[in-house]
């Protein structure tokens, strides 16, 4: 029964590829030879364009980046429990650590130099 449903969802996966593959391959070869006088791809080259796609532009988790911060959550507590005064102490105590290196350019307008 558990193998049955093993090969239904390889063989749904393996058809899905296929599928989005053949979609991109034929809107490639229908937009962009015209539009901009590029080259007409293969299925296989649809198929690598997607997987750079994936590398270049998609996150390879669960989900989206933003969602699977469990440390956002108490930070935004966190800071909304501040008060004003202790918000500035706290850029301020940032902005020493990370911006410091602005003050040590010569020729920056912020330097005393």
């Amino acid at each position: 029964m558990k193998a049955t449903w093993i090969a239904k969802f390889f063989l749904m996966g393996v058809v899905a590829l296929a599928a989005i593959g053949a979609v991109t391959m034929l809107l490639w070869n229908w937009l962009v030879p015209t539009l901009f006088q590029g080259p007409i791809i293969t299925f296989w080259q649809a198929l690598g364009l997607l997987a750079l796609t994936k590398i270049l532009f998609w996150s390879f988790g669960k989900g989206s980046y933003n969602r699977h911060r469990p440390w956002g959550y108490r930070w935004k507590q966190k800071w909304e429990n501040m008060s004003p005064q202790e918000r500035e102490q706290y850029k301020a105590r940032m902005k020493e650590k990370w911006c410091s290196w602005e003050e040590k350019q010569p020729n920056s307008p912020n330097s005393n130099v």
